[in-house]
């Protein structure tokens, strides 16, 4: 549970630097956080305190409300320092925008209140073992009282071993979504530090239980409604994955550079003092950087288009700023993979060493980029391109 005391940050600008700061911190025991897997709690205190968590806050309700595309440069700069670290707040701004777009006054006036307090909010969203992703099967039942009861499982819930609040993704009687904001300690749940993936290792994406759990009635939000009309849900969350893609690939490509200037030895038939200096190296080199270039232009036009979409939400903007992003996460899901392979093609085989766990880079770009296929963002492009399809209504795109 949070127990800092959180700054108040004025405007993007400040967003922007106190970003820059932290990922600096972040990134000097990142190789040793992520090798032993040990869970970033004080990390996550310094995120709280920083005031971080409450810049998409709207202003009448003391916060920043910074732009997406200041978010989302956010979410590359820390993913640059430390992608696991980076990943656990995404979901805290999701359902911050839930609240915003859902939310009552009563309810939004609360929880915004937490959030500017450095109050973090976790996920139980995801399921295993159902029909697809969005087969939920978690209930929300009604109680005498007006009040509700939560019962399921969920898996790959990023972010609630360190969270105040859980949202919980479920389903009522009558088959229509809705969000339960649930405190960490509440009765009947409980949190399964399970989570062992090969990548992204400190995220502790485990499993959360909710055994008859009960939820005050101004603790639900309706989730379905935010689908009803058009909606910038799935494009702001898919903007933060894209963004922490671009920042693995560009944290990857600067530590390949610098190990190249610093470790490597030239081949030598290059005929060069450096590998620094190698024509061959160099030439990859550039191709990488034009593709690390590439990916976090299109997440600027991305987020761009989320902000132009917010400022006069119709149907016509609500699909460009998808089809935007669907672009941007198509393109940030292969540059992260590529660039993180292509650091050990660059630094040669030291680099292999278990010990430098360079790996993680390449790990946690695998890992992360499983989230959701980028080849269902290229279909929707396709459809759009060649018919004028918009993209569906839902929480993936």
């Amino acid at each position: 549970m949070t127990s800092v005391t959180a700054h108040v940050i004025a405007d993007d600008a400040e967003a922007l630097a106190v970003a820059a700061g932290l990922a600096e911190a972040f990134r000097t025991e990142a190789p040793l956080r992520d090798a032993e897997r040990r869970l970033p709690y004080a990390e996550l205190e310094q995120l709280s305190a920083s005031g971080l968590l409450g810049v998409t806050v709207p202003a009448d309700l003391g916060g920043a409300d910074v732009r997406q595309e200041t978010l989302a440069e956010v979410f590359r700069l820390l993913a640059s320092a430390d992608a696991s670290l980076a990943q656990i707040p995404q979901n805290h701004f999701v359902y911050v925008n839930v609240l915003r777009r859902q939310g009552t006054t009563e309810q939004r006036k609360f929880f915004f209140g937490e959030v500017l307090e450095g109050r973090r909010f976790g996920n139980a969203q995801s399921e295993a073992g159902t029909r697809h992703v969005q087969d939920i099967r978690t209930r929300l039942l009604p109680l005498p009282d007006g009040s509700h009861e939560l019962t399921g499982v969920k898996h790959y819930s990023t972010g609630a071993l360190f969270a105040d609040w859980i949202p919980v993704l479920a389903r009522a009687e009558d088959g229509n979504l809705y969000v339960a904001y649930v405190p960490r300690d509440a009765d009947g749940l409980t949190i399964v530090d399970d989570w062992d993936g090969m990548g992204q290792r400190t995220t502790a994406s485990g499993t959360v239980r909710l055994d008859a759990v009960t939820v005050p009635a101004d603790r639900v939000v309706p989730h379905h409604l935010t689908f009803q009309g058009p909606q910038l849900h799935g494009a702001v969350a898919q903007l933060l994955h894209a963004a922490i893609d671009a920042g693995i690939a560009g944290g990857a490509l600067v530590e390949a550079a610098e190990f190249v200037r610093t470790k490597s030895r030239p081949w030598f038939e290059s005929g060069v003092d450096t590998a620094a200096e190698d024509p061959l190296l160099i030439q990859r080199f550039g191709e990488l950087d034009l593709q690390v270039r590439a990916s976090e232009a299109l997440l600027g036009v991305a987020a761009r288009a989320v902000d132009a979409a917010r400022d006069e939400l119709t149907d016509a903007s609500a699909a460009e700023a998808s089809l935007a992003v669907a672009a941007a996460k198509a393109h940030t899901t292969a540059t992260a993979v590529l660039v993180a392979d292509a650091l050990f093609e660059v630094a040669g085989t030291r680099a292999a060493l278990d010990s430098l766990n360079l790996h993680r880079y390449w790990r946690d770009a695998r890992t992360h980029t499983l989230h959701d296929p980028a080849r269902w963002k290229i279909q929707h492009l396709g459809r759009h391109v060649l018919n004028g399809t918009r993209p569906p209504r839902h929480g993936l795109l």
